[in-house]
C-alpha cells in the first residue's frame, strides 16, 4: 500500500480509487507477461522441438520394445536350458539304472558260472571217489 499526502490531513493510507487502479495495473502486467511466454503452436521453432521430442519418445519406445524382446528371449532360453538339464538328468539316471541291472545281470551269471563250475568239480571228485572203491 502507498501512502500519500493529503491536503488537510497528515500521512495516511492511500484511497479506494488509488488501490483499485494499483491491483488493475498488476492484473495487466501479469497477463502481458503470461501473453509474452505463450507458446506459439506454428513457430518453427516450436514445431522443430516437437518433431525432436516425437522422435526421441519413438526411440525411447523402440529401444524399450527391443530391451523387452531380450528379456523374454533370455527367460525362453533359461528355460529350454533347464528343460535340457532335467531331460539330461534323467537320462543319466536312465542309464545308471540300466548299468547297475546290466551289472547285477552279469555278477549273477558269473555267480551261475561258479556255482556251475563248483558243481562240476564236486562231481569231479564224488567220480573219483567211487572210482577209486
Amino acid at each position: 500500500m502507498q501512502k500519500v499526502d493529503k491536503p488537510g490531513k497528515g500521512k495516511g493510507v492511500a484511497g479506494f480509487d488509488e488501490r483499485k487502479n494499483a491491483a488493475a495495473a498488476a492484473k495487466k502486467a501479469m497477463l502481458e507477461k503470461w501473453q509474452a511466454n505463450k507458446i506459439d503452436v506454428t513457430d518453427p521453432a516450436y514445431l522443430e522441438q516437437q518433431a525432436i521430442r516425437q522422435a526421441a519418445a519413438a526411440a525411447r519406445a523402440e529401444r524399450d520394445a527391443l530391451r523387452k524382446a531380450e528379456k523374454e528371449a533370455a527367460k525362453a532360453q533359461a528355460i529350454a536350458d533347464r528343460k535340457a538339464a532335467q531331460d539330461a538328468a534323467a537320462a543319466q539316471v536312465v542309464a545308471d539304472r540300466l548299468a547297475a541291472e546290466a551289472a547285477e545281470a552279469e555278477a549273477e551269471a558269473a555267480q551261475i558260472a561258479l556255482q556251475a563250475q563248483q558243481k562240476a568239480a564236486r562231481d569231479a571228485r564224488y567220480a573219483a571217489r567211487k572210482a577209486r572203491k
